[in-house]
């Protein structure tokens, strides 16, 4: 069987491998009346650079996004265009490294486009057998073109986020499908049927920031903020650096109060994106944390070691994250058995067709989601706010959880703003540290069903 013989052949793919946690495609579509078979006849697609003010985390600096737009049109005659933020950093930093950092998203730039050339004049069922089918070959394209054997998943699964979209958005048409909760598969419900009235607005602040700065974004309103730690510079250096910060931030908010929690506290999130090398280290940090009081408010620390690291991280008194380790869903079950009590979850990272895969596993191991950010497009965090709004209660919180830092770090955020097709919409501002995702949120499906003027003028005269 040729690879456009098997696209979208739903009978005999699994969803996942063997184990507890599959799903055959057959079950996924279990309470849901026949669905169109779709026939992908025309690909196009684009980007945009959006300059950054200088976003500092894992040792070195981003300062330039690009926005990817890919165009899906079928047989039927409708076209959906996806976006897709391009984390290059984020997802493979031995490619940031290697490269100049527009010639790093100009590879994962070029395996979108060799994706989109993957699926033209195929069909699918769901567009999670889309991506099954075309995740391997992405993948191996990217390690050609970037001369990375080892290149990682997350790399792949980003590229792929502009596809999925469109993917999504021209399936919900083909079946007459009108809201986001429509569009979730049979299988994949459980893990995404709560309805918060609210979502917490979660800023990031990079390496370096200063607890004034944070004390400030407290004053605000801002209750859970994303505090990234893994200072630059040897362990040694680093450990010291990330206690300083750890006590001048205690110092500075640790007495502050919030309704959010069922402490009254504020919750501490940080993320270390991988660079801390032992176990030992780490411990040096918590400890820390309690000789002055500030252990009991840590929520959740994040990726505090590389992926290859199996260290248990479940006997440290916190919940550790999983984040960019979790690639797939077996990657996340792995990370479950080392430990990890939680997982940031990122529609807009690694496709909104996988993380329903992680979202349903974790909800079936009773694992706590939230979602992350890949400092997207304000389009992009409407999507990954109907993932953020929908998932189970985080233990200790009484609303949803989303990161959401676009609006610190685009020079351009209220123009991009302008882009959205819901962008007056109560549910896109934060207001007092969240979003109020009230009726019209879930009625409207957050307004990614609407097209928008901006990206849709990319391709009008194509």
């Amino acid at each position: 069987m040729n690879r456009r013989e098997f696209v979208g052949h739903t009978g005999s793919l699994l969803a996942m491998g063997t184990t507890g946690f599959s799903r055959s495609l057959t079950d996924m579509m279990t309470d849901q009346k026949p669905l169109a078979k779709i026939r992908i006849r025309n690909v196009n697609s684009n980007f945009e650079r959006e300059p950054l003010n200088p976003y500092r985390f894992k040792g070195s600096a981003i300062t330039d996004s690009w926005q990817a737009i890919s165009l899906l049109e079928s047989d039927s005659g409708i076209r959906k265009i996806g976006l897709g933020t391009q984390g290059v950093l984020w997802s493979d930093s031995s490619v940031f490294a290697a490269h100049s950092e527009s010639a790093g998203n100009a590879l994962m730039y070029a395996m979108t486009e060799r994706a989109l050339q993957l699926i033209k004049g195929t069909s699918f069922t769901t567009p999670v057998d889309l991506l099954d089918t075309v995740l391997p070959e992405v993948l191996a394209y990217g390690k050609q073109i970037t001369r990375n054997p080892d290149l990682r998943k997350t790399f792949a699964l980003n590229a792929l986020v502009s596809v999925d979209n469109a993917a999504w958005l021209l399936y919900a048409q083909e079946n007459k499908m009108a809201r986001f909760d429509d569009m979730i598969p049979a299988a994949y419900r459980p893990g995404l049927s709560h309805r918060h009235t609210k979502v917490a607005s979660i800023p990031s602040f990079s390496v370096g920031t200063t607890a004034e700065r944070i004390k400030t974004a407290a004053d605000e309103g801002y209750f859970i903020m994303k505090l990234k730690t893994g200072s630059a510079g040897t362990q040694s250096e680093m450990i010291e650096k990330d206690i300083a910060f750890l006590t001048a931030v205690h110092k500075a908010i640790g007495h502050y109060e919030t309704p959010y929690t069922k402490t009254g506290k504020i919750p501490y999130y940080f993320d270390a994106n991988g660079r801390y090398e032992k176990k030992e280290t780490l411990l040096r940090f918590l400890d820390h944390a309690k000789k002055i009081g500030a252990f009991d408010q840590i929520a959740v620390i994040e990726e505090p070691f590389e992926e290859n690291n199996d260290v248990f991280v479940g006997d440290l008194g916190v919940r550790v994250a999983a984040d960019e380790s979790a690639h797939t869903v077996e990657d996340a079950a792995r990370r479950i058995e080392q430990g990890y009590s939680a997982i940031a979850v990122k529609a807009i990272a690694k496709t909104l067709s996988m993380t329903m895969k992680i979202t349903q596993l974790a909800y079936e191991k009773k694992i706590p989601c939230f979602c992350a950010d890949l400092t997207v497009n304000p389009i992009l965090v409407d999507w990954n706010k109907s993932v953020a709004a929908r998932l189970p209660p985080f233990p200790g919180m009484t609303v949803g959880l989303q990161e959401t830092n676009g609006h610190q770090y685009y020079k351009n955020w209220n123009t991009m703003m302008g882009y959205h097709p819901k962008a007056a919409a109560s549910w896109t501002q934060t207001q007092k540290g969240v979003y109020l995702t009230d009726a019209s949120f879930y009625a409207q499906s957050a307004g990614i069903f609407d097209p928008s003027a901006h990206y849709e003028a990319v391709f009008a005269d194509k």
